[in-house]
């Protein structure tokens, strides 16, 4: 009977953990099929360094209250794992630390990144002989990946944006007639623009609300921008701007790429807000205040979507499950049944049609005069943000849990990254 390893990726979420839960609490209930769950800490560099978090010191209770904790339990990390011809000795090393620990199954949660390193250990039989089965279970709040219908993850932070939108536009309007007349929040994207859609479900036919919405799939006309502030400002008194943290000028380049790069070798992004602000301003005379939501949005458990939440679990629960039916290099992917009323259900997505790919808001999805969304989009987001999941409250604050991640005593010597 082999062990299994789990590990968290990537920018962690407000329901990654739920992912956890479902892995650990399935695996609990095949016991005779696979024994310990080793979390790895910080991610695949655990695996590397052969710092293994046994999850089965950890009490029912925790592992369930894993479901409705934000952020990651085990540690994340940014780490790609090189190819096999760049960097064999890291694959050595993964085989050593699962021979000397008996690991035979590897769930790995993240995005596309994350996916291509599940991929690479998926093939860890093939290249190097050693039986692994390996399963990605998806996470990112960018809601980026392929196949899959939408990404645990996104529906909690696609909320916390729509109702953070709807909360600030109100405010602004309140103040409009002697002090802030547009307000900027700034949020993450880097090329799909589907959480600053979000934005735009603040407004509805219940309540209409001035909002404009920047989005990375459509390159920033200055011009255009500030006449449609001007013209907003003078119809209702002030707006909302949403801009995505990937918004692009006509020349191809982030407008907030401040030349720092990632571990995945991303540009390191952030800082739109204040140049928006700033062409408001200097342009057209008008009182702003900026904001960036930057983790407060991913971090909040404390007003996550019911439905992202279920799904989170489902994923990490269909992974084990179709990991003991001996699947390799998959993912379970979400897939909408219908939208009135809203179903969905798991379905199996190949690995190697996930890593390494992005998935974009379509065009039909962006208004033609690309500053907000269409019936469409409304129809895809709204399901995906239905519910409400509330942590347990103690003296007003969500009660979390900390794990005691106590360690699995090494058998292998140091190994550098």
């Amino acid at each position: 009977m082999k062990n299994a390893f789990y590990a968290q990726s990537g920018g962690v979420t407000s329901v990654i953990n739920a992912s956890a839960c479902g892995v650990i609490e399935t695996a609990r209930k095949h016991k005779g099929k696979i024994g310990k769950v080793y979390a790895g800490r910080n991610g695949i560099i655990g695996a590397l360094t052969e710092d293994l978090i046994d999850t089965s010191k950890e009490s029912a209770k925790a592992i369930a209250a894993l479901r409705h904790t934000p952020a990651g339990a085990f540690g994340s990390c940014r780490y790609k794992l090189k190819s096999i011809e760049e960097h064999r000795a890291q694959y050595e090393r993964l085989i050593e630390v699962f021979r000397a620990h008996n690991i035979g199954y590897f769930f790995y949660n993240g995005g596309g990144d994350s996916a291509d390193t599940c991929l690479k250990v998926s093939q860890l039989s093939e290249t190097l002989g050693y039986p692994i089965i390996a399963v990605h279970v998806p996470k990112t709040v960018d809601n980026d990946l392929p196949i899959t219908d939408n990404c645990p993850g996104f529906g909690s932070v696609a909320k916390y944006i729509a109702v953070s939108t709807r909360e600030a536009t109100l405010d602004v309007a309140s103040m409009a007639k002697t002090s802030t007349k547009v307000f900027v929040i700034e949020v993450m994207g880097r090329h799909a623009g589907w959480i600053a859609a979000a934005g735009a479900l603040a407004s509805d036919k219940d309540m209409e609300l001035p909002i404009i919405v920047l989005f990375p799939e459509i390159a920033f006309d200055q011009a255009k921008f500030l006449s449609r502030v001007d013209a907003t400002v003078r119809k209702f008194g002030y707006c909302t701007v949403v801009v995505s943290e990937g918004v692009k000028g006509p020349d191809g380049k982030f407008l907030s790429d401040q030349g720092l790069r990632d571990a995945f070798g991303h540009a390191q992004l952030g800082g739109v807000a204040p140049v928006i602000a700033g062409l408001v301003k200097n342009e057209l005379n008008l009182k702003y205040h900026w904001a960036v939501a930057d983790y407060l949005q991913r971090a909040a458990r404390h007003i996550a979507s019911k439905t992202d939440v279920l799904q989170a679990y489902a994923t990490g629960k269909a992974a084990v499950e179709v990991a003991l039916k001996g699947r390799n290099s998959v993912m379970p992917a979400i897939k909408r049944v219908s939208n009135r009323p809203y179903k969905w259900k798991i379905e199996i997505a190949e690995l190697k049609d996930v890593a390494n790919k992005e998935k974009f808001m379509p065009r039909d999805f962006i208004s033609e005069d690309g500053f907000g969304i269409t019936a469409k989009c409304r129809q895809y987001l709204t399901p995906l943000i239905q519910g409400e999941d509330y942590p347990p409250y103690r003296n007003g604050l969500p009660q979390y849990v900390r794990l005691k991640n106590v360690g699995v005593k090494k058998k292998l010597g140091e190994f550098k990254i």
